[in-house]
């Protein structure tokens, strides 16, 4: 065997362990979530946690080291043909800021995500809890979205905001 066919079989076993890796990420959320068979894990250190529901639709994907949290009695849910990029945070439950954080107790802010179809969000975007983005928008990359998005909008910025409504004929 030639040192090339020796480097190519090698590359075909590392794919080959990836499509296995990102089955076996599947299978992990599936078991606790639901998770279509068509939602795409597109890279490292996904992770999906926390006692609530996260439902993915089809023909969606999310990027390397995205997380997704949904707390007790709340949901993260993703439409179809959604593109969410690499590092995005979306959380449903987060502590109040006006508090004193000495307490042992604490009050939290929950509420459910909900990214409705054909959604592009960008790379390094934090989703607050209890956050509609509509059908057919974009959320800029590094933005921080803190009230709900139209559908047929673009928004960006920390706190996200509406840069313009899509020219659609």
């Amino acid at each position: 065997m030639t040192k090339n066919h020796t480097l190519n079989y090698i590359s075909i076993l590392i794919e080959r362990v990836k499509i296995k890796f990102r089955y076996i990420i599947y299978y992990r959320f599936n078991y606790k979530y639901t998770i279509s068979e068509k939602f795409k894990f597109n890279g490292d250190g996904i992770q999906f946690y926390g006692d609530g529901q996260i439902i993915c639709g089809a023909n969606s994907y999310i990027g390397d080291f995205s997380t997704i949290q949904s707390y007790k009695n709340c949901k993260v849910q993703i439409g179809e043909h959604c593109q969410i990029s690499h590092n995005v945070r979306i959380y449903t439950c987060t502590d109040i800021a006006d508090q004193d954080f000495s307490n042992q107790i604490r009050m939290q802010k929950t509420g459910d995500v909900i990214i409705e179809d054909f959604v592009w969000i960008g790379a390094n975007v934090f989703i607050n809890p209890g956050i509609r983005i509509g059908r057919n928008s974009i959320i800029g990359a590094n933005s921080v979205v803190t009230k709900d998005v139209f559908e047929n909008t673009i928004v960006g910025g920390v706190p996200a905001k509406l840069i313009r409504k899509k020219n659609i004929e």
